[in-house]
């Protein structure tokens, strides 16, 4: 119990270090060197950081994957599978890389159409941001396959002095007159530094065998069998995550989306933190789901549910009573007044999307990714219409209401894991005296 709580408490941390150190950062550079340069630096992080997500799509296959091998037993296959996953990664960062690399002068052009920012300082930003995507594609592997291990405490420690130092760099060269080049020049030496240290880490964990990538069959197979319908859900993710304001941005105007952009930023660490905090419950089931009773995983489910509860209920109704003063010193008295009527909706569908999280961690250790990202995407799909005919209907408000519609889909995912446990328990109970192969042969066919 103690390592869990431990490896929640990691992962929280690693959820909060760096928007909080944003918001400290921040306002210094904006200050410094003003709105310009801060929008490029801006969509700088934000190309590194999506691009990223989209790299490293497959590694929760490789969690479940690796995981479930190592509470198998199998040392030869755990590094065929990750190497397999370095391939992957490497491919896919390299087209991503190169993709972001091309767009990169019509990127430039537009981003600096409006502003007195030389293009060719935002090229050279872009493409920096570009080679960084294949950096944190090969990370996301050490880190993935570290927290498959349930080692927290190493990769997070690791991630969190990498952002800080990146953002300590970025406070110490902007106060000392340098621009945005010079910050994503020091942030690329920084990552690519805590990249060498993740993988050496990594080396050590799998007892100092050969990291080199490959594309083992069987191994290669599975993840991306598997790790097809992850990379589908964060992929859509990113893309259904800013639809909402842009739509509120053509229809209604700027001005209407900062009241509805900053109630979404208040919410949405009901749950980035609830999913950061209970990120151990998908490698702790994914190990034990092919030694484990089923009445036993069906005990783990329910404990966890009980602690996704408490959590979510705790940070909801804290914003819920404390949101719209926060707000208000956050943002001014007339910007809280407009989200004061918002503010509610959100919240919930914020907490209705958290208390999904157990369930998706489940279905995801079990296997299931293809029905996880089926309701995923289905569920987005379904808000984005919902959206569009609500936002004509009742304007801001409506497109608030959208998204407890949205957090409502999200529960769905408990409906499919009631059925698997039930199955599988019907199973374990016919045939007790199933062989372990057997057993591993179902759990890789699911």
């Amino acid at each position: 119990m103690k390592k869990h709580l431990t490896n929640g408490v990691y992962g929280v941390l690693d959820y909060a270090s760096y928007p909080f150190g944003m918001l400290l950062v921040a306002p210094l550079v904006l200050h410094r060197l003003g709105a310009a340069e801060y929008g490029v630096w801006m969509i700088s992080t934000a190309v590194i950081s999506g691009g990223g997500i989209i790299a490293s799509g497959f590694c929760d296959a490789n969690i479940q994957r690796v995981a479930k091998l190592r509470g198998a037993g199998t040392t030869d296959a755990t590094v065929a599978a990750v190497r397999s996953m370095l391939g992957i990664n490497l491919v896919l960062g390299v087209v991503l890389a190169i993709a972001a690399w091309i767009a990169a002068p019509y990127a430039a052009l537009h981003i600096t159409a409006a502003s007195r920012t030389p293009v060719q300082e935002c090229l050279i930003c872009l493409r920096i941001a570009a080679v960084l995507i294949l950096v944190r594609a090969v990370e996301s592997v050490s880190v993935s396959t570290q927290r498959a291990f349930q080692q927290y405490r190493d990769p997070v420690q690791v991630a969190i002095a990498i952002r800080l130092l990146t953002l300590a760099s970025v406070a110490l060269l902007v106060h000392y007159g340098h621009r945005t080049i010079a910050m994503l020049a020091a942030t690329a030496l920084i990552l690519l530094l805590g990249t060498c240290v993740q993988l050496h880490q990594l080396w050590r964990l799998l007892g100092k065998l050969p990291l080199w990538p490959a594309f083992h069959p069987t191994e290669t197979r599975f993840l991306l069998s598997f790790g097809v319908f992850a990379w589908a859900q964060a992929l859509g993710g990113i893309v259904f995550g800013q639809l909402d304001r842009l739509m509120l941005g053509v229809y209604l105007g700027a001005i209407a989306l900062a009241p509805y952009a900053l109630c979404i930023q208040f919410a949405q660490p009901i749950f980035g933190l609830t999913a950061s905090g209970l990120n151990f419950l998908f490698p702790y089931i994914s190990g034990r789901e092919t030694t484990a009773p089923r009445e036993e995983l069906t005990r783990i489910v329910l404990k966890a549910f009980l602690c996704n509860l408490f959590l979510v209920s705790a940070a909801a109704g804290s914003l819920l009573a404390f949101g719209p003063r926060l707000i208000e010193l956050w943002a001014g008295p007339a910007v809280a007044h407009s989200a004061a009527a918002i503010l509610p909706p959100i919240v919930i569908g914020s907490a209705l999307m958290g208390l999904g999280v157990t369930g998706t961690y489940a279905m995801q250790a079990l296997g299931l990714f293809r029905t996880v990202a089926c309701i995923s995407l289905g569920g987005r799909a379904a808000m984005l219409a919902l959206m569009i005919y609500l936002l004509r209907q009742m304007g801001l408000q409506g497109l608030a209401i959208a998204r407890v519609w949205y957090g409502a889909v999200a529960l769905l995912v408990y409906l499919p894991l009631g059925y698997e446990l039930g199955i599988r328990r019907k199973k374990a109970t016919a045939a007790p005296s199933l062989p372990l192969a057997s057993a591993l042969h179902e759990g890789t066919s699911l």
